[in-house]
């Protein structure tokens, strides 16, 4: 490998395309979001393009929306992340696996436990991204009529953080001996009982399970906010908060890393892949050809809702065939107004087009042939705006094979991507160091 710095990927596979109109595209898969046998093979197909990961998003409720709109969205149903990702670690061999683990309505040792399992099952390609949960319909499944207050909710995250990794630090690497002759398992001074008596949480450990093979699973984080941004910058080895743009990503990116440094970390010890939704096509046309196919597949009817929730008015009064109208003052979110009307203006979208974009995916987007979104990562990566990016497929498998088949190579021809792994483990694929023992190596050191 060059020494010329490289873009790192992660593939947003839950649902396996965020886009709601995704699965009535022609040629799509209708049930790809829970038919193991083709997510086996999207799977294998991210490996063979040397991916650093498939991440696994997750939802502890059925969405809150009226079934009039719910009845057209293929995400009610998904695998439970940690079963399906087990069973992909046996039919891959590189790839990283990363799901989400709530803070809020999990146990901790539950997580320890789970994602040390998944880690050895692959041999150290496990990732936690770390979640604090919201959706009330959750707290509701959990036996909660309420869930907790925003900045609790981190603040719980940074315990929870706490016991997880302590857990997964109970026994040193050595601990397991095996002296079939001594009739040793195990070295009981190689063995710490955590102990842990927190504000939010209670555990005594220790956990029932041998060290993870890195060490800790990657820990990946996504919060935007200000609470978001400091846990990250204490915790996280990767994070995928999805900027609108490259200016808000290099303020993302300057923010995170500066507040890494504060907290006493090494910058180079996180990558920022902020998740982006692709769409690749022969030519510029041809690509944005593609997305107002998608966006048109939108139910109109659940697309308006999206619409008027932006705007801070009603938009099913608005006529869906002509440009949006000027809008009154309203209580909505000023920046997210203008951010729609801006989106309005510069594609001529008409207020049908922008509800149903609105309804699809209406985050960072690359839609464009190879050569232009190589251009645009190129540029991302180089500005330290982003160290590679989480892609969101536009539909499967055809806008998977896309990415693979066309992009991929072009951004290998620039040097910019690895043409193959170069080790076996996540961290080895992130350039990411395995964290020692804080039990044992305080105690080796005082020894």
């Amino acid at each position: 490998m060059s020494g010329k710095k490289q873009l790192h990927f992660c593939a947003f596979m839950r649902p396996v395309t965020i886009h709601t109109g995704a699965w009535r595209y022609p040629g799509a898969f209708p049930d790809a979001n829970f038919n193991f046998a083709h997510i086996k093979r999207f799977a294998q197909t991210l490996e063979r393009a040397k991916f650093d990961a498939f991440f696994m998003a997750d939802h502890l409720a059925v969405l809150n929306m009226p079934l009039d709109a719910l009845k057209h969205s293929h995400t009610v149903t998904s695998f439970e992340p940690l079963t399906l990702l087990s069973a992909l670690a046996v039919v891959t061999e590189r790839l990283g696996l990363i799901a989400t683990g709530s803070t809020t309505f999990d146990a901790p040792y539950h997580v320890a436990r789970r994602f040390a399992s998944l880690d050895h099952l692959s041999n150290g390609r496990a990732g936690w991204n770390i979640v604090t949960t919201s959706n009330p319909d959750a707290a509701l499944n959990f036996g909660m009529s309420d869930h907790m207050e925003h900045g609790e909710r981190y603040r719980r995250a940074r315990e929870f953080y706490d016991v997880v990794t302590g857990l997964w630090d109970s026994w040193a690497d050595d601990a397991f001996v095996r002296d079939v002759e001594r009739g040793l398992f195990f070295e009981p001074d190689k063995l710490h009982v955590l102990d842990h008596k927190g504000k939010y949480l209670s555990v005594r450990g220790p956990l029932n399970i041998a060290r993870p093979v890195q060490g800790w699973p990657v820990v990946v984080q996504a919060g935007a906010s200000d609470s978001g941004r400091q846990l990250a910058a204490e915790t996280a080895e990767a994070v995928f908060t999805p900027p609108p743009n490259i200016a808000a990503g290099r303020e993302f990116y300057a923010d995170v890393k500066g507040r890494m440094a504060k907290a006493g970390r090494d910058r180079d010890h996180m990558k920022i892949m902020p998740a982006c939704f692709v769409v690749v096509g022969e030519t510029v046309a041809e690509a944005r050809a593609k997305r107002a196919k998608l966006d048109s597949l939108v139910y109109y009817d659940s697309a308006i809702a999206s619409l008027s929730i932006a705007l801070g008015h009603d938009a099913s009064r608005f006529d869906p065939d002509r440009p949006l109208p000027e809008l009154p003052e309203s209580n909505a979110s000023k920046s997210a107004q203008e951010r729609v009307v801006k989106m309005a203006a510069r594609e001529n979208l008409t207020v049908r087009q922008l509800a149903q974009r609105l309804g699809g995916y209406s985050g960072l987007a690359m839609v464009g042939t190879p050569k232009t979104i190589a251009d645009e990562m190129e540029e991302w990566l180089a500005s330290e705006a982003s160290d590679g990016f989480t892609i969101m497929f536009p539909y499967l498998p055809g806008g998977l094979g896309d990415f693979v088949d066309k992009v991929v190579p072009e951004l290998q021809r620039r040097g910019l991507f690895r043409r193959e792994y170069e080790g076996t483990t996540l961290r080895e694929h992130f350039g990411l160091p395995r964290p020692g023992n804080r039990f044992f190596e305080t105690r080796k050191a005082a020894e």
